[in-house]
């Protein structure tokens, strides 16, 4: 899969301009280096990452005028039976974040792609809950991630982490930036409301997926290591 084909596509139909597009991928090599670096310091393969064109915009309700801005999201896709987990890069992501702020959102979809795994070898996912308003959606996030130091053996790369999601990611630079030079340009944007954003899979779509054994024991591994860290943050 290239991971800029709905990128591309979108400069084709003249939905991206020139100066985003050719910005975007002159700072995609930021991307691939985060993902390697990722798959460096935790031994696992990154899911499957693309680039998703538009300004990704989350809201309590559609009558809400609380929103916030997402810059990826992991998500779970059953195609012809068979399971698979995407991570989707937004542009405006890519276009102004700082290196530091990719590597640090890119991990942090990773956290939750381990998560999901975690859920989907356990069964949990279809009581998965949702939140009611975008800061219980933020602590309930970070509440049920992994711990990172469980995870990555990069000291740079969990000090971005920390840095960026001490309490739910915010970096106002990028958002100013992207509201500046995407939103006020009435640049392509979609809406997602918070329930369509948490993983809903049947009982039957569960039971069909297959997942590799020695995979589900490094899950279980990193598991323990985060619940010791855990216990140790609380005494």
């Amino acid at each position: 899969m290239d991971p800029l084909v709905r990128f591309r596509d979108a400069h084709s139909k003249g939905l991206i301009p020139d100066d985003i597009y050719d910005l975007t991928l002159k700072r995609f090599p930021l991307v691939v280096a985060g993902i390697n670096r990722i798959e460096k310091a935790s031994g696992i393969q990154y899911p499957v990452a693309y680039v998703e064109p538009s300004l990704v915009l989350s809201s309590s309700n559609s009558n809400s005028y609380e929103y916030g801005i997402l810059f990826a999201r992991t998500i779970p896709v059953m195609f012809e039976e068979k399971f698979q987990v995407v991570i989707q890069i937004t542009a405006p992501l890519i276009a102004y974040g700082l290196k530091g702020t990719i590597h640090a959102i890119l991990a942090h979809e990773f956290l939750h792609f381990l998560e999901l795994v975690r859920k989907i070898s356990k069964m949990e996912l279809i009581s998965d809950e949702i939140s009611g308003n975008l800061f219980e959606n933020v602590y309930s996030d970070e509440t049920r991630l992994f711990e990172p130091k469980a995870v990555f053996k990069d000291r740079v790369l969990l000090d971005h982490i920390t840095k960026k999601f001490p309490a739910g990611f915010r970096d106002y630079k990028l958002e100013d930036k992207t509201i500046k030079f995407w939103a006020d340009r009435d640049l392509p944007k979609s809406n997602v409301s918070l329930d369509t954003n948490n993983v809903k899979l049947s009982v039957e779509s569960l039971s069909r997926i297959k997942l590799d054994s020695k995979f589900i024991s490094k899950i279980e591994q990193l598991e323990e290591k985060s619940s010791k860290i855990n216990k140790k943050k609380l005494y």
